[in-house]
């Protein structure tokens, strides 16, 4: 077996992947105050772009179980990439020059979702597959990348904006498909070692669909997808429209400073990780979680809010990567069919939170007399997701202690 050091280029790819998947998540967000002024779109169509994105990578997340093992992890990460750098130099084309502006959205956005799921399948499993110590920790640290990718999208994007004029925003997202571009030829030379062996034979999906242990995994990554990516869509718009700061402000204490906590967190998690209980860490979260959702909304000052923000990064951080650890460690030979599941469950969270949201304040906005700001009322009641999660961990916790007990 090769030492873990050589498989430094793979890692490098790999944190890069997760970086090309923040770019893809976070970007659009930053425009849709600027989609507003310049097509008119409503809050309803934003949730709509929101969830498009997500459904179209929870269908890759599905097709993946099929597709991954007949084309390679090599060629389908590689191709996760192309479709990434094409969607993005898409989204700064076909806004403006097609007359339905919206589909002119939607396409870019079903292009570079389709690459983006195929990253969240491949990735963390090419991640899993190396013979690197303290797993549950090197799962943080990459998943950290996709937080400092939110953090560079959301201050170079804002300050690019700022400084060039919001009428250059086509540009922005064209020179942000670069990264992705670069990555497509690391991943055509960097080793990849497959997670579950030749002489093996991964659980079947039919089989997870019947195991307690991985339902209870699949419904806790509903909720962390949701606490998480509801919270940070909505943060710019929500800063905005709601808190009334500029646009700039609103960015760097918003999404901005969620990104630099949630990043800081997986780090730290990365490092310690293996020294930590999983399930504490994610009871922990959704405690947190949920005070952060209600701290940002409730709260009568603007910059509680962002304080509740920037919490609401610290507590979803380990969410997702501890998640992915605690079912692997679980579930042995869950393999890649595993992980596209759990991304296609988390994937779903990510897209009904925000729409939920959304779509809640659009409902309240034309209420007369309505005792709360309707976007402040709409991510309110994200709230559910931390605590549905919550119980889900009492639950796995529960049945691991009768399972015990019976052994």
């Amino acid at each position: 077996m090769m030492k873990s050091e050589s498989y430094l280029p793979t890692k490098l790819a790999c944190y890069t992947g997760y970086f090309v998947q923040a770019i893809i998540n976070n970007l659009a967000p930053l425009f849709f105050v600027i989609f507003q002024n310049e097509f008119g779109i409503s809050y309803s169509q934003i949730s709509w772009l929101i969830m498009i994105n997500f459904a179209t990578q929870i269908c890759v997340d599905v097709l993946s179980v099929r597709i991954v093992p007949k084309l390679g992890y090599r060629a389908s990460v590689v191709g996760s990439h192309i479709l990434s750098t094409a969607g993005l130099v898409m989204l700064g084309i076909l806004p403006r020059t097609m007359s339905n502006h919206f589909a002119g959205m939607v396409i870019p956005i079903v292009t570079y979702a389709t690459g983006s799921g195929l990253i969240e399948v491949l990735i963390s499993p090419i991640i899993e597959g190396l013979p690197l110590k303290n797993k549950s920790g090197e799962m943080s640290l990459l998943h950290s990348f996709y937080c400092w990718g939110q953090l560079a999208v959301v201050i170079f994007t804002t300050l690019a904006v700022r400084l060039s004029g919001s009428e250059n925003w086509p540009f922005i997202a064209i020179v942000w498909a670069i990264i992705p571009f670069v990555n497509i030829f690391a991943f055509m030379k960097v080793p990849i070692i497959p997670l579950v062996g030749d002489d093996e034979e991964e659980m079947k999906i039919s089989e997870m669909f019947r195991n307690r242990t991985f339902l209870l995994c699949a419904l806790i990554m509903f909720c962390s997808g949701a606490s998480e990516i509801s919270m940070v869509q909505w943060a710019s718009v929500f800063a905005e429209k709601s808190l009334g700061v500029s646009k700039l402000t609103g960015d760097l204490l918003g999404p901005a400073l969620f990104a630099l906590m949630m990043a800081s967190m997986r780090v730290v998690y990365g490092f310690i990780g293996d020294r930590i209980n999983a399930d504490r860490a994610l009871t922990l979260s959704a405690v947190g979680s949920a005070a952060a959702y209600l701290i940002t909304t409730l709260a009568g000052a603007p910059m509680l809010s962002f304080i509740g923000c920037a919490f609401c990064g610290f507590s979803v951080a380990v969410m997702w990567p501890a998640t992915l650890s605690l079912a692997a460690s679980k579930l042995k030979y869950g393999g890649t069919a595993m992980f596209a599941m759990l991304a296609m469950f988390g994937d779903l969270g990510c897209s009904f939170g925000p729409w939920l949201a959304g779509q809640v304040s659009d409902a309240v906005k034309d209420v007369d007399g309505f005792f709360m700001d309707p976007l402040k009322f709409g991510l309110m009641i994200d709230v559910i997701f931390p605590a549905t999660m919550f119980v889900a961990l009492f639950v796995l916790r529960s049945g691991t202690k009768k399972k015990r007990k019976t052994e």
